[in-house]
């Protein structure tokens, strides 16, 4: 541990703007400048450099890119797939929740649509809190909702509120491909522009 602070601070900043004065304190020695008083001179001026060295900047957090977390993403809405075919739903439910899960497994899917995500921080979140809390949780609260009906018949039904959670999010998931269509077609529309104008 003690090695490793040691080795530290020789590749610090300070040391190595303090070596600099010291090495200059040695060309003032040998140039005859310093005098006797050189020891005290090479010391001083490496002291000074190591104060006025800007301090040590630590790292920045390496957290993943949007496409390692795209990644990630593709994983779990796998376990969600899993998780899901297990749960019984209604009919018109499942036809909406097979919607979205078609949808989101489009947008997912490695190719040109994942690539324009890889560069849309936001889209990736949007996908990651559908796929890793949105739709389990819709669907969860469904499960353990329709237990307590059964138990208390003459509620609101717990199918309502599912559809038009799934309803919700399938709008966002249509806006977010829309949005990256949109992408699309500008980048189209300005390469033509480009096309154009170099023609001129």
């Amino acid at each position: 541990m003690a090695t490793s602070k040691v080795l530290a601070y020789l590749e610090s900043r300070k040391n190595l703007t303090g070596s600099a004065g010291g090495l200059l304190g040695l060309v003032l020695t040998f140039t005859g400048l310093a005098g006797p008083y050189w020891p005290v001179v090479v010391a001083g001026l490496y002291g000074a450099g190591a104060l006025i060295a800007p301090p040590e900047r630590p790292a920045p957090p390496d957290f993943p890119t949007p496409s390692a977390q795209l990644n990630e993403v593709r994983g779990d809405f796998e376990q969600l797939g899993a998780y899901l075919a297990e749960v019984d739903l209604p009919p018109a439910a499942a036809g909406r929740l097979t919607e979205l899960r078609d949808l989101l497994a489009a947008l997912l899917d490695p190719g040109r649509a994942a690539e324009l995500l890889a560069q849309d921080p936001e889209g990736v979140h949007v996908l990651s809190r559908a796929v890793r809390q949105d739709i389990p949780e819709a669907v969860d609260s469904f499960v353990r909702t329709r237990w307590w009906t059964r138990m208390a018949p003459g509620q609101e039904p717990p199918e309502r509120h599912l559809d038009r959670q799934l309803a919700v999010l399938k709008e966002e998931a249509e806006q977010l491909a829309a949005d990256l269509r949109e992408t699309e077609a500008r980048r189209q529309e300005t390469h033509t522009r480009y096309l154009e104008e170099r023609g001129n």
